[in-house]
């Protein structure tokens, strides 16, 4: 075993780190805080959660609020790939999504992320996708809201893809 100890008393290192101790347990707290809410991707985040409570059998899951993730949410509703969408408590810091099942199978099956944080897609109408042969539906966001790709191409306009779900 080498004893570092010398290497401690020479540096000041020790001193150091006794003097702020305070500061880096702080730091380790507001980084907890913090840590909670802070998602890059809040489509992402929240199209995963909704996937993932598919997979574990859950009836509802939380999802942090936004109004871009209220209207997602809202989109999948009208679609029918939720139940509902409620607000749980008066603030909005979070939603309640109460998952949907056809004889305890999932509506939903598959989500796919197309724009990313770091790579934004953007399609105009002619080139809109169609998820799933037209099965499922694309997510786009566009200057009239929200849109599935068949609405989008109802209204005439493109946008950003940020979605496939079947």
């Amino acid at each position: 075993m080498v004893d570092h100890a010398h290497i401690l008393e020479d540096s000041g290192f020790a001193d150091f780190v006794l003097e702020n101790w305070h500061i880096l347990g702080n730091c380790r707290e507001l980084r907890k805080r913090a840590g909670k809410n802070m998602v890059n991707d809040s489509i992402g985040d929240t199209l995963i959660r909704i996937k993932n409570g598919y997979l574990a059998g859950k009836l509802e899951v939380n999802i942090p609020y936004s109004k871009l993730v209220n209207n997602l949410c809202q989109l999948l509703t009208k679609e029918g790939y939720i139940k509902s969408v409620e607000n749980i408590d008066k603030t909005d810091k979070e939603i309640m999504v109460k998952l949907k099942y056809e004889n305890k199978v999932p509506v939903l099956t598959e989500v796919k992320r197309v724009s990313k944080p770091g790579l934004r897609v953007y399609k105009g109408v002619r080139k809109l996708p169609k998820a799933l042969n037209g099965y499922g539906i694309a997510i786009i966001s566009t200057p009239k809201g929200l849109l599935t790709d068949k609405e989008a191409r109802e209204k005439g306009v493109g946008g950003e893809v940020m979605a496939l779900v079947w």
